[in-house]
């Protein structure tokens, strides 16, 4: 069994910043990738950011470009969404996905890949 558990959501006013942190723990052996996505209210589920753990590189979504930025952490299966400048269309249920290593070529973008998937943590910016 392997469990995926977000955290760090909360209320903040426009302009704001948070920080959500995603643990991945259990029976995994290696991890290829972790990525964040969210789904606003009526919406469907969109990609936001993704961290390889092969060579460290990191892809945005457009619209949080310069104003996210995903890290890890090198010792432990967890990663890092830092949020600053946030505005209400950020408001949305923010899912941590998590992708085992040997599956070979994905597209880190799309939601199939991912193996592992948290519950969700809800980040809401409103004044």
């Amino acid at each position: 069994q392997v469990q995926v558990v977000e955290s760090g959501g909360g209320l903040v006013q426009p302009g704001g910043s948070l920080r959500l942190s995603c643990a991945a723990s259990g029976s995994i052996v290696s991890i290829d990738a972790m990525a964040w996505f969210r789904q606003a209210p009526g919406k469907e589920r969109e990609f936001v950011a993704v961290r390889s753990w092969n060579d460290e590189s990191t892809y945005y979504e457009d619209s949080v470009k310069g104003r996210f930025t995903m890290s890890r952490d090198n010792a432990k299966n967890t990663a890092h969404l830092q949020m600053i400048n946030l505005k209400p269309e950020d408001t949305a249920v923010y899912f941590c996905a998590v992708r085992r290593s040997g599956g070979g070529y994905y597209n880190p973008m799309s939601q199939t890949p991912y193996d592992y998937w948290g519950h969700g943590t809800q980040v809401t910016v409103s004044a």
